[in-house]
């Protein structure tokens, strides 16, 4: 199970990597600790319930989350949507103060939507639960404004904990990511990573949907772009990628996306 990697950003200590420079120190835990996730609720009688707002592309997902959040005594689902439209939408009607969201959203790109959230909500919680493990999108997500990131992978009830923690002022990193982050301390990023770090989120996007095997029109119908656009973002990448041709673009996608990049 998870552990619980709750992280107050109140003080800075030592070199981190570029990104999370709010997490700065982890929970100490103890050796003979159950391997439990803190799902303690804020306040044994909470005189006002957080309001949480769920964004996620997923009906069943996002409606197991808002059953979960209901359930607890001192949380309660303001809102839901599915796409980042939707979602901005929903911060007028429900004005929450978290929001839960997950970065693929169909037409929409998540970490564009915590910036534009954090822009319109500066004071605004948000928590991403996604199933990108990667350490790159965290980073993004962080440098976005995220104040937590968890991937679906740890189980649902993860989230009450990193809601709460968040919540109460901290950061929150699922441990997957978390260990992902701090091992960048002890092995030096692969040439192959800092270039693929240098895409800009759209480009990003499309680098990852060509990995899935998307074609240039599938592409443009998906994240609503024309399919020269979509083009010259694949020649973009082409270019900081030192790749010589489209097919290059397109196998370094395919090794990105499924783990096998070359060192």
């Amino acid at each position: 199970m998870a552990e619980n990697l709750g992280m107050n950003s109140s003080h800075s200590t030592g070199r981190i990597p570029s990104g999370f420079e709010e997490i700065v120190s982890l929970e100490p835990l103890s050796s003979d600790a159950p391997e439990t996730t803190d799902v303690t609720p804020l306040e044994s009688a909470p005189s006002r319930k957080a309001q949480i707002l769920v964004v996620d592309d997923h009906s069943v997902l996002r409606n197991t989350l808002i059953r979960l959040i209901n359930e607890q005594n001192d949380l309660i689902c303001c809102g839901q949507a599915d796409t980042s439209l939707a979602a901005l939408a929903a911060m007028d009607r429900g004005k929450p103060d978290l929001v839960l969201l997950d970065l693929r959203l169909g037409a929409g790109d998540g970490l564009d939507l915590i910036e534009a959230l954090k822009a319109q909500h500066p004071d605004l919680f948000i928590i991403v639960f996604t199933q990108r493990d990667e350490k790159l999108y965290a980073e993004r997500a962080f440098r976005a404004g995220a104040r937590g990131y968890v991937v679906k992978s740890q189980g649902i009830k993860e989230v009450l904990a990193a809601i709460r923690a968040v919540l109460r002022g901290n950061i929150y990193v699922g441990k997957e990511v978390a260990l992902e982050v701090f091992q960048t301390f002890l092995v030096p990023r692969r040439s192959s990573t800092a270039e693929i770090a240098r895409l800009t989120n759209r480009e990003l996007e499309i680098f990852r949907l060509l990995g899935e095997g998307l074609s240039t029109r599938e592409i443009g119908t998906r994240i609503r772009l024309s399919s020269k656009t979509v083009d010259t973002h694949r020649e973009n990448i082409k270019r900081k990628l030192l790749l010589i041709n489209a097919r290059d673009v397109m196998r370094r996608a395919i090794e990105w996306v499924h783990g096998s990049a070359p060192s």
